[in-house]
C-alpha cells in the first residue's frame, strides 16, 4: 500500500507526494522508484520514506518552498523519535543516489554521491501542515514495476521520437545545401558560357574590321 498526498500549490506544481506504509512497501518504492522522485528521511533516525514526484523535465530544484516544508513536516510527523523532537534534520535527494545493497536492512539505504544530499532543519512539528496534509490522505495499491515501465517506455519513444526529428532536421539541411552546390555549379557553368560566348564575339568583331580595313 502506498500513501499519497497533496501537497501545497499541486494544483499548479503538478508534483505528486507520497510514502510506503511500512518498512516492507518502502523497499518497493526504492526498487521502482523514477528519475522523477526525491527521496525524504529524517536524519540519523529512523522514519517514513517520503517522496516528491516532480513533473517530467524538472529536478530537486523545483521542489517549491511550500512544498519542502510539506515533507519536512510529513516525514518528522512520521517518526517515532522525530516526532517528539524539535530542531530535526531533514534530508532529501534524488531517488537515483539512493544506493541499496544486499547487506542492509529492510528499508535502509546510503548514497552514491554524499554531495548530492540536501538537509532542512524542522525547528518544530506545525499540526496545521500536518493536518492538512492528512485530510488529503488516500491509500492506494499502485502496480510499482507497471509504472516504472511505463515510464521507461515513455522515455524510449520520447527519445526515438527526438531521434526521427533530428534526422529529419539533418537530411533537410543536407538536401539544402545540396540544391546550394548545385545552383553555385550552374551559375559557374552559366558564367563559363558567357565568357566563351563573350570571347567568341569579341573575336568575330576583330576579324569584321580587319575585312573592313581590307576592304578600304
Amino acid at each position: 500500500m502506498v500513501l499519497y498526498f497533496t501537497p501545497s500549490g499541486a494544483e499548479t506544481t503538478k508534483h505528486k507526494l507520497y510514502m510506503g506504509k511500512d518498512k516492507v512497501e518502502n523497499e518497493d518504492l526504492i526498487k521502482y522508484g523514477l528519475p522523477l522522485d526525491v527521496w525524504f528521511h529524517v536524519s540519523k533516525m529512523s522514519s517514513a520514506h517520503v517522496y516528491v514526484r516532480v513533473a517530467h523535465g524538472e529536478t530537486i530544484d523545483d521542489i517549491t518552498p511550500e512544498e519542502l516544508e510539506d515533507c519536512a513536516q510529513l516525514v518528522k510527523a512520521n517518526s517515532i523519535a522525530g516526532n517528539k523532537e524539535n530542531n530535526v534534520t531533514i534530508v532529501y535527494t534524488p531517488w537515483s543516489n539512493l544506493k541499496k545493497t544486499s547487506d542492509m536492512a529492510v528499508g535502509q539505504v546510503g548514497f552514491f554521491d554524499d554531495k548530492l544530499v540536501r538537509k532542512v532543519k524542522v525547528e518544530k512539528r506545525k499540526n496545521e501542515i500536518v493536518n492538512r496534509l492528512n485530510k488529503t490522505k488516500t491509500e492506494l495499491f499502485p502496480d510499482l514495476a507497471e509504472e516504472k515501465e511505463a515510464y521507461e517506455r515513455a522515455i524510449r519513444e520520447e527519445k526515438k521520437a527526438h531521434y526521427r526529428e533530428e534526422e529529419f532536421k539533418r537530411l533537410e539541411e543536407e538536401r539544402i545545401r545540396e540544391a546550394d552546390r548545385e545552383a553555385r555549379s550552374y551559375d559557374l557553368i552559366m558564367d563559363s558560357d558567357k565568357m566563351t560566348t563573350n570571347k567568341q564575339n569579341a573575336a568575330k568583331y576583330a576579324s569584321f574590321e580587319e575585312a573592313e580595313d581590307d576592304f578600304m
